[in-house]
């Protein structure tokens, strides 16, 4: 057994500060194991960019180092929703390569399901971008998708008596677009949608008269989009939790990019779609949330918001090599846009749940 030391650390204030230097190195380790998984670096977070995400106080996590001769080795994260009446906590456990079948991912779980006892938490959930194997493969409960069944990681999960729930699609989208299909399919759905909608974008903070309207869709967001076998409690959204939000990001150096849809006789927002770009052009930008309110679907909205918000990258911040997304298999609707588009699989990521009493 190798030897190794587990400790939490207090969330940094800033990279400069205590703690800073070993969330530094965490984040090191993290964007590692997951293009060890991925095969590339789209997916990766600079240590600034990650850092407001865990300051955020309406997403409270707390943060586990394993260290093997003072180097960290990976991390264990904890995650509880802060919505009254919830019952669960999010665990995840990350090791490198070379540091796995010592014991350390072990005791790391073993950590993260005593902080979810003490909190009463009696549904343990995850989810894990598995990397694919030969041979045979577990079925989504939704009847899309599936995850390699003899891997490190299902064998660790199932081991541990959780099932899978859903299976989630990681897509990539090679930029430039050719020219003109984006406003091609802009066009052909908004005739499609009708005049009783139309079309907003903005960058970065959210203008005034839109604060409710967006408070509303992230609301829906935990209500509205596809959760298969998992749960999550329903978020409370208000104006002030968008700009917590919003001041974060900006905090990040991530550029927000967002397009959402008015519905004229109403005058509510019914969908949006959020990029996140990375100051850097030679780094893929983040698709972020997208939705389309449940009663205004079948329209074409999807393909109108997340073509639109495309549009708005290449004429705001253009020259970035992709655009990197995650959508549940199940959710046909959306994974046809986006391959419309042109976004191609890259990767799976297992939805994993247990009840504990």
């Amino acid at each position: 057994m190798t030897a190794f030391t587990i400790d939490e650390l207090p969330i940094p204030a800033t990279l400069d500060g205590a703690g800073g230097a070993d969330f530094v190195e965490m984040t090191r380790a993290r964007n590692e194991i997951e293009a060890g998984i991925v095969g590339s670096y789209d997916l990766a977070y600079e240590p600034a960019e990650l850092l407001p995400n865990w300051q955020n106080p309406y997403n409270p996590q707390r943060l586990l180092l394993p260290r093997v001769d003072g180097r960290i080795v990976g991390r264990g994260i904890y995650q509880a929703p802060i919505e009254e009446g919830s019952r669960d906590a999010w665990l995840s456990v990350e090791v490198l390569p070379e540091f796995r079948r010592r014991g350390i991912g072990s005791a790391l779980y073993d950590r993260l399901v005593a902080m979810a006892r003490e909190q009463g938490r009696t549904v343990l959930q995850c989810y894990i971008v598995h990397r694919d194997a030969a041979g045979e493969r577990i079925p989504s409960p939704t009847g899309f998708g599936s995850v390699p069944r003899d891997t490190e990681q299902t064998r660790f999960l199932t081991k541990r008596g959780y099932a899978l729930g859903q299976v989630e699609r990681v897509s990539r989208l090679a930029l430039p677009v050719e020219p003109g299909i984006l406003q091609g399919m802009a066009d052909a759905a908004a005739q499609k949608a009708g005049a009783d909608y139309r079309t907003v974008t903005w960058q970065g903070r959210t203008p005034e008269h839109w604060l409710p309207g967006m408070a509303e869709l992230h609301r829906r967001m935990s209500t509205d989009t596809p959760a298969a076998e998992m749960e999550f409690a329903e978020e409370a959204w208000d104006v002030e939790r968008v700009r917590v939000a919003e001041e974060l990001r900006e905090q990040s150096g991530r550029v927000s990019l967002l397009a959402a849809v008015e519905h004229l006789p109403s005058g509510a927002l019914v969908a949006f779609s959020e990029l996140f770009v990375p100051a850097e052009t030679e780094r893929a930008v983040e698709q972020h949330d997208t939705l389309v309110l449940r009663e205004h679907r079948g329209r074409r909205l999807g393909m109108l918001v997340k073509a639109t918000n495309l549009l708005h990258l290449e004429r705001t911040l253009p020259g970035h090599p992709s655009v990197t997304t995650f959508n549940a298999e199940e959710n046909r609707y959306m994974l046809d846009v986006n391959e419309a588009v042109g976004f191609a699989p890259i990767a799976y990521a297992g939805g994993w749940k247990q009840t504990i009493s």
